[in-house]
């Protein structure tokens, strides 16, 4: 029996038991710079989308349901600089957000076994969007562009 896979962050998935998560949270940036205009109030020039953050919020009981493999994994893939595709959803109807670098993976963990082991680990990932993509978020080009760039 397979568990529902809710997201994949690269090869990684979350799931319902397991590696899971309890919360998501984004943060978009897209700053307005102020133009002064003589006799008139200062006008707004749209620059452009800056950062796309995403946290991911969850606590692992390793010792009961596993998951601290997949954690491990990811803070490798940050250590190692991998930028990873971050797609939630389902078989049937899943999203693709994009390409993003973990920025820091925090672990509190606690309730250790007499072997040391932790029995609960409180998590957050910190995910910011890979800049070097071409379009506008989401977009139709921004989702081909890996199959684009096999023949570039």
């Amino acid at each position: 029996m397979t568990a529902q896979t809710s997201m994949m962050l690269g090869s990684f998935a979350f799931e319902a038991l397991g590696f899971g998560y309890d919360g998501v949270s984004r943060s978009l940036q897209t700053p307005w710079a102020k133009v002064q205009v003589v006799n008139r109030f200062n006008v707004q020039q749209w620059m452009g989308p800056t950062s796309d953050t995403v946290t991911i919020r969850g606590v692992l009981f390793p010792v009961e349901l596993g998951g601290q493999a997949q954690l491990d994994g990811i803070a490798a893939a940050a250590i190692s600089g991998t930028p990873m595709l971050l797609v939630t959803g389902d078989v049937a109807e899943g999203v693709i957000h994009g390409t993003f670098t973990v920025q820091s993976v925090d672990e509190d963990r606690s309730f250790h076994t007499a072997f040391g082991a932790p029995q609960r680990n409180a998590y957050s990932i910190v995910l910011e969007r890979y800049g070097d993509e071409n379009a506008v978020p989401g977009g139709p080009i921004s989702i081909l562009q890996p199959i684009l760039d096999l023949f570039g």
